[in-house]
């Protein structure tokens, strides 16, 4: 059985111009939980709509962290749409992979220490991955998106989206360029999330 559809509640709308295209911005609440969304062009018709779902992390997308990927996942995405001239955006408050801004802070300590991102998450006692796609299910089905080509290296959001009968035609690969520094969080992507990346 499908999990239960949150209910979505549109607040707000608003043109957006930034450095990669002109979008249109809107903001949502489902229950606790506020989400984002941009959006470019028109999203019928084929193909179907390049569509990104990005999990917040203040540490990567606004201080430019060099101990993740999610600043490059983001601005690649946004470049890839800004190309194509449509697309949509989803930008869900699921820091931490769900276990909010402080526990990721101590999860990065644990780091320090010699753990890696999933087993930081498992010594404060969450699983290694929270987040849940249901809010993004339902920001789709608003703008009345019924497929996707989906910006994404990770199954779980692939499965969630045929789940709520979403049909994903094709996966866009959302892969930053491997350093020095991300080499082993990536490597715990692929080998312990099961993140689909190449060349690791």
């Amino acid at each position: 059985m499908g999990a239960v559809q949150p209910v979505l509640r549109p607040l707000a709308e608003a043109d957006f111009p930034c450095r990669f295209a002109h979008f249109r911005i809107y903001g949502f609440e489902a229950g606790e939980e506020s989400v984002v969304a941009l959006k470019l062009g028109e999203l019928g018709g084929a193909p179907a709509p390049l569509v990104r779902i990005h999990s917040q992390c203040l540490t990567g997308d606004v201080f430019g962290s060099l101990r993740c990927d999610c600043r490059s996942q983001l601005e690649m995405a946004l470049e890839r749409i800004a190309a194509e001239g449509r697309g949509l955006l989803i930008y869900e408050a699921q820091e931490g992979r769900g276990i909010g801004l402080i526990n990721k802070l101590k999860a990065y300590q644990l780091q320090d220490s010699g753990a890696d991102t999933v087993e930081a998450n498992q010594q404060l006692g969450f699983e290694a991955d929270l987040r849940t796609y249901q809010v993004a299910v339902a920001v789709l089905r608003h703008f009345g998106v019924d497929r996707v080509r989906l910006l994404s290296n990770n199954p779980e959001k692939i499965q969630a989206l045929e789940q709520a009968g979403i049909p994903v035609e094709e996966r866009v690969p959302c892969q930053a360029e491997t350093t020095a520094r991300t080499q082993a969080y990536l490597q715990t992507k692929k080998d312990k999330l099961g993140h689909l990346l190449e060349g690791l």
